[in-house]
């Protein structure tokens, strides 16, 4: 070992600018080297190279890439990659104390041994080579350089805790990766970097940390070999690694090597421990700080006097014990694994006859395993490559290009790829050695290639699975507290900064549900943030609406188109409910002030629409006294008032009350009193929500659909659901209040005491068969006799005469009766007749029931018994006289049973001879005249005449009983 010029040691802590320091003395010769320990600093330190000196002078060697410009200078390689015998005027080793690693140290410490600059060598290093460098390297000079910064243990702590700008170290992938998905999760993403990554994967990872897009990164210890990041805290997942033999703890040294990435240039830094690693000792974490480590003593070494004359001489000479005491052989490499394994093959041993042979073994040997497969695998690969250049001189072109094109695939997972680059590495090495291929340039461009394909597909999968682009470029922004750029489309998505983030429904940010934790609260905050304008400009577009764009719903929703603005809140009238705006609170009070005007604005209007005769009413001043207090009642009620509930006030009204309230459209009907043109569907459905405000209900009932005569009775709606809905609850069915009173008009043309049958007019009014009817009629207080009798024919009608089956037919139908119904109607026999001496006259549309009683209708009535409450068999037999096979048809008779109603629906159609299961006079037709009176039976005397009698309820009442007065 001859001495050459000036050799330097130059020794330090991390961040001591002891890499900066070389580059600059190397560039201050006019030919230089520079061995690092990754390809990936050798790549950063090319590129800080180029950009002073330009790309011409500047060479990059490593094991799979190789630029070598025709007029270089400057040679930037990996420490295995460093060119021997070139008489550069400087020479540089980065990262010395590796000579003592297990697996690379042979390889270190060989350049400490014998690579010199003719002028100047530098060794740049930890403090613990010291003594080492001392004892091999004669006339060294020592220069000493302290830490920039000042490097604090924090402990251990939470990564959900850990602050932006920190760097979590793992030993192996599945630990990073693990680290990595939960960051995302929680930080919105991390930049990953491995030595296993390509150079091209790992620049890309690292300029997403080193630009702001994520604040965090993940990495294995490679981030401790000169790599030069902006951290500002460094935590350890783990503090033992696999070295490729066994799991074994990392020294103090090698641990401060990781840490002290932490800080850089003059900034301070920190690092700690998380996860599941234990807090480190007091006295380690003391030596880290203080930079205060046991020196090497021993360091790793192979002999590099190799000799090739056999196969057995080349593994004696490597396996030769080195002289010092200082040195340490090295254990047994890939490299000699594979040529012990290729050795023991007839056909290598046979091939590996000479020297040059022997040699070329050798190189095939030292192709690193960059697969990581099995050793028996790799020394097969091996086997066939050295075959082809041993028989061809250079692997064949088409055996290369299969190889490749297997691996140029840039789908798959990120295992996938990261294999397939593993993969492609080595026909990069094998392209990038001399003589190897016929078309170097082609290969190493087109392996090349290959690589920077996979590299991209790999860092956009790690970029797709660890990063969640849109939090961390929010992040960013909300960082730097710069004004956010919103936009809302016509479909209501926001988007920030060009990351979408949720949606404006109405005055209510709704965030991406995707998201989660972290996420979540980033994207309310930006989206929030940037939403401010855009709530003051739809709150003006909004107030400036028409009342078309603005609806309510059945639940008391307030509606701006298919968007929710706000809800209906009871008041204290029912027709002065208030308005609750849906609006958020980041909008402002001014925004939610003005949303409220608006909607309280169309709920007046609307009310004061579909209310007008109502509210017309209450604002008459000419009402006074019983009619004013009479109308405050209907406004109360909505407009509707159950008879039963107002009976003794009606009956306190007089006929100039009466007529006063009836110039404002007031009905008073035989069951209700109301407003027909309140009965109309918008009205309608506007009344229901106000009453449900009014009686507090959790969910509002849905007003029946519109145009219908009879609805089904619904048993889960609230009391007093069916007045308020326009319809008065009979049987199984609901008839509408104006068809009710319509049909009250034709009853009490009627004998309810001596019994009728249902009119044609009558299904017609109501739409429903005749079994519908009878149902409809129990509701309404009458027992309904069954009863079946011969149908008789009809007798033929004159030519050209009409078609009276076909005539009902067409008025049923325009009544809203369903098709079919007129085969139920029966005929009307004997009915149209005048009643019978004393028989009830036809009551008043003042009376409550269609008889002499002057009884008032409950207002609420039992509905018909269950099916199971059958009539006997003999029921619905046919009378005896009836001719065997003569045609039959089916009619009720109906009675007025009053308040027996009640017990008369209990037992229902079919229940025992009172009921109409089984009929009376054997299906024949009750007689006409005065009917018989069993003994003790109560009589009934006739009322007046029908001409005699004056309707209250008639509008010209009032003028002829002043007639009448005066006569």
């Amino acid at each position: 070992m001859t001495r050459q010029g000036r050799t330097l040691a130059v020794l330090g802590p991390t961040n001591t600018g002891k890499t900066h320091y070389a580059i600059e003395r190397m560039l201050g010769y006019r030919t230089g080297v520079i061995g690092l320990p990754l390809r990936l600093l050798a790549r950063e330190v090319y590129d800080r190279i180029v950009a002073v000196r330009g790309p011409s002078v500047v060479a990059l060697v490593t094991g799979e890439e190789r630029i070598v410009p025709p007029r270089t200078q400057y040679w930037v390689c990996t420490v295995e990659a460093m060119p021997e015998g070139m008489g550069a005027d400087f020479v540089a080793v980065d990262e010395i104390q590796l000579c003592a690693d297990p697996e690379r140290g042979h390889v270190f410490t060989d350049r400490l041994l014998r690579m010199r600059g003719q002028h100047e060598t530098i060794f740049l290093g930890s403090d613990t080579m010291r003594a080492p460098i001392a004892a091999l390297v004669p006339g060294v000079e020592f220069v000493r350089r302290e830490r920039l910064s000042e490097l604090t243990y924090t402990g251990s702590r939470k990564i959900s805790r850990m602050k932006p700008r920190s760097a979590i170290v793992g030993f192996s992938v599945e630990n990073v990766y693990a680290i990595a998905e939960l960051i995302r999760r929680q930080k919105g993403g991390a930049a990953v970097v491995m030595g296993a990554l390509s150079p091209r994967t790992r620049n890309a990872q690292v300029e997403l940390y080193q630009n702001g897009d994520v604040d965090y990164l993940v990495a294995t210890d490679a981030i401790g070999m000169g790599l030069n990041l902006d951290i500002d805290h460094v935590a350890f997942s783990g503090v033992s690694k696999f070295d490729g033999r066994r799991v074994r703890p990392l020294a103090p040294n090698e641990l401060a090597q990781i840490a002290g990435r932490a800080g850089r240039g003059m900034a301070n830094g920190t690092f700690g421990v998380t996860g599941e690693a234990p807090p480190l000792p007091d006295e380690v974490a003391l030596a880290i700080t203080e930079h205060r480590f046991t020196p090497l003593r021993r360091l790793q070494w192979r002999n590099a006097a190799l000799s090739f004359g056999s196969v057995e001489a080349l593994i004696a000479s490597l396996e030769a014990p080195p002289e010092s005491e200082i040195l340490a052989r090295a254990r047994e490499a890939d490299d000699l694994r594979a040529l012990r394994a290729l050795s023991a093959q007839a056909e290598v041993r046979a091939r590996a006859s000479d020297g040059p042979s022997v040699r070329l073994l050798w190189d095939v040997c030292r192709i690193p395993d960059f697969r990581g497969i099995s050793h028996a695998e790799h020394a097969s690969l091996l086997e066939a490559i050295y075959g082809h250049l041993h028989e061809r001189g250079r692997v064949p072109d088409e055996w290369l290009a299969r190889h490749v094109a297997r691996i140029d695939r840039t789908e798959g997972d990120i295992d996938t790829l990261s294999r397939r680059l593993a993969f492609i590495r080595t026909w990069t090495y094998v392209a990038q050695r001399a003589g190897w291929v016929a078309d170097e340039t082609h290969w190493r461009e087109a392996t090349r290639a290959v690589e920077d394909r996979l590299s991209d597909a790999l860092h956009a999968r790690l970029t797709q699975r660890f990063v969640d682009r849109r939090t961390s470029v929010l992040m960013r922004r909300l960082k730097q507290k710069e004004a956010l750029l919103a936009e809302v489309n016509e479909k209501g998505e926001v988007t920030v900064e060009g990351e979408f983030v949720g949606r404006l429904e109405g005055f209510r940010f709704r965030q991406d549900q995707a998201a989660a934790g972290q996420e979540a609260k980033t994207l309310k905050s930006a989206g929030l943030q940037a939403l401010a304008p855009h709530f003051h400009l739809r709150a003006d577009r909004f107030y400036n609406a028409p009342d078309t764009e603005i609806d309510y719903t059945e639940q008391g929703g307030l509606m701006w188109g298919d968007q929710a603005v706000g809800k209906l809140v009871a008041g204290d009238e029912p027709l002065k409910p208030r308005v609750k705006a849906f609006v958020d609170e980041e909008a402002g009070a001014e925004v939610v002030q003005k949303v409220e005007r608006r909607l309280q604005h169309f709920v007046d209007r609307k009310i004061a629409t579909l209310f007008e005769p109502l509210l017309a009413m209450s604002r008459d001043e000419a009402l006074t006294g019983l009619a004013r207090g009479f109308a405050f009642r209907l406004v109360e009620g909505l407009g509707i008032l159950p008879r039963g509930q107002v009976a003794a006030e009606v009956k306190d009204l007089d006929q100039a009350a009466r007529g006063a309230l009836r110039k404002h459209g007031v009905r008073f009907g035989q069951f209700t009193v109301f407003m027909p043109a309140l009965l109309k569907p918008a009205p309608t459905r506007l009344r229901l929500m106000l009453w449900s405000l009014a009686q507090g209900l959790d969910t509002f009932p849905e007003a029946p659909p519109p145009g219908l005569v009879t609805v089904p009775v619904d048993r889960s709606a609230p009391r007093g659901y069916d007045a308020m809905a326009g319809y008065r609850n009979a049987g199984e069915r609901a008839i509408r209040l104006d068809m009710l009173e319509r049909l009250a008009d034709l009853l009490r043309a009627e004998d309810g005491r001596a019994g009728f049958e249902a009119k044609p007019e009558m299904l017609s009014i109501t739409g429903m068969t005749l079994e519908q009817f009878a149902d409809l009629m129990q509701g309404l207080g009458y027992r309904a006799e069954r009863g079946e009798r011969p149908k008789a024919k009809p007798a033929a009608a004159p030519a050209g005469a009409p078609d009276a089956a076909g005539t009902e037919a067409a008025s049923a139908r325009e009544a809203g009766t369903p098709e079919g119904t007129e085969a139920e109607t029966p005929p009307a026999t004997g009915h149209d007749a005048a009643p019978a001496p004393d028989a009830p006259a036809a009551a008043t549309s003042e009376e409550k029931v269609p008889g002499a009683t002057g009884e008032a209708v409950p207002d609420t009535v039992d509905t018909a018994p269950p099916d199971d409450a059958a009539a006997p068999d003999d029921a619905a037999a046919p009378d005896a006289s009836t001719p065997e096979g003569a045609e039959t048809e089916v009619f009720y008779t109906f009675t007025w049973i009053g308040r027996g109603a009640r017990a008369g629906n209990q037992r229902g159609r079919g229940a025992g001879a009172e009921g109409r299961g089984k009929p009376k006079g054997k299906g024949k037709p009750k007689a006409k005249g005065k009917p018989r009176r069993e003994e003790g039976e109560k009589t009934f005397k006739s009322g007046p005449r029908k001409a005699d009698r004056i309707d209250p309820d008639n509008p010209f009442a009032a003028a002829l009983m002043g007639l009448k007065t005066r006569d």
